[in-house]
């Protein structure tokens, strides 16, 4: 039994599904937006919040970036640390010029939520998404919502994906054998923006967040337990991998989450067809190596709303015939930058460290950070790509 009909059925109230949603109310179609978890787990799951110069301009420019105007941080360095010492990057005055604006992902998405609900647009918690078929999307009580299209924004293990692969679709991928441990901590920030670390230990990172909260990551062991992390262990390890002694000491606090994430990459060769197209994670899984996910969701919602526009209001199919070929480069190119940066940020670790292969690798490793810190050219070429998709 059909519940509702709408131009666009939109499934996974994440970044791409809700500036997707905002942007087609914003030109007149209607819109039904299906998340199968309930509000607070929306709202209070916290993620990246790394937003590029362009990511910027298309949240402002549709009316949708007032939290962020007001509460976001503006980055413009960077620092790296080894044991040849410690230097800052100043990326906005390279390249481009352009600059990061740090707005906490959850916070976002609150502001997203609720401007489509301001918008008039029709959202429902706690609804899961089961089947795609044609246009029809059922769900797990066995109603459906129909839709002349409909837009997976529901992740890499959503449903929109599956649909895609089941039907032949196939997906490039890469394993980057590498995991990190990532911990949010109730600690203001220990450096001015965001710090990297490479030690003979492994990776860790600085990411500040808010004025009271930082997210750090260390490279772990792929299949560490994150319960074998104690705070002072994890406090302990960062301190080493940071150098404080060198450099100073961290702002510490309570540990507030921590998890185990594997780096791992895919991309879709053809991000839709027919009534159901994706954007976001559900495209595309990218590593976190150079905070590329949020961004690519804003590109490709941007992308697929005006396809859908055409589509809808004006019977002109051609943007969607054209959103893997206006999407894709972008999205590849990101990937080669995250992969990149994957290979500055990990040298090897573990039992084997001190094996002559291993000495070459991490050799390679302090060779492309010294590059980065003497020449301008790599320089330009960093500040790019790391703004930019």
């Amino acid at each position: 039994m059909a519940t509702a009909q709408a131009g666009v059925v939109i499934v996974g109230a994440g970044p791409a599904g809700l500036v997707l949603g905002n942007l087609l109310l914003d030109r007149g179609i209607d819109c039904v937006l299906l998340e199968r978890r309930d509000r607070a787990a929306v709202d209070g799951r916290a993620r990246a919040g790394f937003l590029a110069a362009r990511s910027v301009r298309v949240l402002t420019e549709n009316g949708l970036a007032a939290g962020l105007l007001t509460r976001g941080r503006t980055h413009t360095t960077c620092q790296f640390r080894g044991d040849r010492g410690e230097f800052t990057l100043d990326y906005a005055t390279l390249g481009r010029g352009e600059v990061h604006t740090v707005y906490p992902q959850q916070e976002l998405v609150r502001d997203l939520v609720a401007e489509y609900l301001r918008r008039g647009g029709d959202l429902r918690f706690g609804v899961e998404a089961t089947h795609v078929t044609g246009g029809r999307v059922r769900l797990r009580d066995g109603t459906e919502v129909t839709g002349r299209y409909v837009a997976g924004c529901d992740g890499h293990r959503g449903i929109g994906r599956a649909t895609l692969t089941a039907h032949g679709t196939r997906t490039a991928r890469w394993d980057h054998g590498v995991s990190w441990l990532a911990v949010l901590a109730a600690a203001p920030p220990s450096m001015p923006a965001t710090g990297y670390a490479l030690h003979p230990r492994g990776f860790a990172g600085h990411m500040a967040r808010t004025a009271s909260v930082t997210r750090y990551y260390l490279q772990c062991p792929r299949g560490t337990d994150p319960a074998n992390w104690s705070e002072d262990r994890i406090w302990t390890e960062l301190a080493t991998r940071m150098r404080t002694a060198e450099f100073g000491p961290l702002r510490t606090g309570a540990v507030l989450e921590q998890a185990v994430v594997d780096l791992r990459s895919d991309v879709l060769e053809a991000p839709g067809a027919g009534p159901l197209w994706l954007a976001g994670d559900a495209a595309g899984l990218i590593s976190p190596s150079a905070a590329k996910g949020a961004n690519l969701a804003v590109l490709q919602a941007e992308l697929l709303a005006r396809a859908f526009e055409a589509a809808l209001l004006r019977g002109d199919g051609s943007g969607l015939a054209r959103y893997a070929a206006d999407c894709l480069p972008r999205v590849w190119r990101a990937h080669e930058f995250s992969h990149w940066m994957s290979g500055l940020l990990h040298g090897p670790v573990g039992a084997d460290g001190d094996g002559d292969e291993a000495r070459y690798g991490r050799q390679l490793q302090y060779a492309r950070l010294e590059s980065l810190r003497t020449s301008r050219a790599h320089q330009d070429f960093f500040a790019e790509n790391y703004t930019g998709i």
